[in-house]
């Protein structure tokens, strides 16, 4: 069971490849996961990385909007195509198409910006338990089996995703912990301080890190609500759009709070929506995202 930041570092290194489509093109591997196809997080990481090393005059990414297309073959190269669509003074766009197998499977824009004076506002964060009270999801997971759940899945839950993961009011591996409402909050902190990443800036990475880790829960309050555990038996969810804005920099190998909430479910998909919170109640980062969910 790998318990360190290196799986979310493996994800967001890129190797430098030739275009085949646009201005600029990079390689990177998806990462293990027990699961048919790969984590959509992996791919939203990567092609943030991808879209963050072809902009060089200090903008910023403030948002990304992706499409997920074809599910990604685990433990296999993606091949990320960066075309420049627009550097002007103060913002710059990228599309991103992911390719595997010869065939698109990810599509996003990245919008970066430069950024200049003006009003500033922030969401307040409503008090929650401490992370430090709470079990991990390898505490919580030691004595417990059933459904779906295999050696495999608990292992890859309890420490296999870069990040602890503690949730309020409780997870929703094998039963949905705590009242089943459209809400919840889970604390995330890397089980190591993330390492550097060829390419990018600490700044750069960090942003990849919220990218990444954003994807593992956020269709969560949409299963609490309707009463469907992960290891639930004839449970499919696959992520089919995604939304991200980051809003201000702040430590990301520490404590962040991501609060969550159902949005909408019904014919088969269900819209998620979560923000992160450092501790000190800084308003880092939003996110929306849309799934489908199939319970036979």
């Amino acid at each position: 069971m790998m318990t360190t930041s290196g799986i979310f570092t493996d994800a967001v290194t890129l190797e430098k490849a030739e275009p085949e489509h646009f201005d600029l093109a990079f390689t990177a591997v998806t990462q293990p996961c027990p699961w048919p196809k790969a984590y959509g997080g992996d791919l939203v990481a990567a092609a943030a990385a991808a879209a963050m090393r072809s902009v060089t005059d200090g903008k910023v990414l403030h948002s990304m909007h992706s499409y997920f297309l074809r599910p990604a073959d685990i433990g296999a190269q993606v091949r990320y195509e960066v075309e420049l669509l627009r550097d002007g003074r103060g913002y710059s766009t990228r599309q991103v198409r992911g390719y595997q197998n010869g065939k698109p499977l990810y599509a996003a824009l990245a919008n970066f910006a430069a950024g200049e004076p003006g009003g500033s506002y922030r969401a307040e964060l409503a008090g929650l338990a401490n992370p430090e009270e709470l079990p991990s999801s390898a505490e919580f997971l030691a004595d417990r089996s059933g459904g779906t759940m295999t050696d495999e899945s608990k292992a890859y839950w309890a420490g296999g995703r870069s990040f602890d993961m503690r949730h309020v009011p409780g997870p929703v591996y094998l039963a949905v912990e705590g009242a089943k409402v459209p809400h919840q909050a889970v604390w995330v902190k890397p089980f190591d301080p993330l390492r550097p990443v060829d390419g990018l800036t600490d700044a750069q990475r960090d942003l990849a890190a919220l990218a990444y880790v954003c994807d593992y829960t956020i269709l969560e309050p949409v299963l609490r609500v309707l009463d469907l555990p992960w290891a639930r038996s004839g449970l499919v969810t696959a992520s089919l759009d995604h939304a991200m804005w980051f809003h201000r920099e702040g430590p990301v190998d520490d404590w962040l709070l991501y609060a969550q909430e159902a949005v909408a479910a019904d014919s088969g998909r269900g819209l998620g929506y979560g923000r992160f919170f450092t501790r000190e109640g800084l308003h880092l980062a939003t996110v929306a995202q849309e799934g489908m969910i199939r319970a036979s």
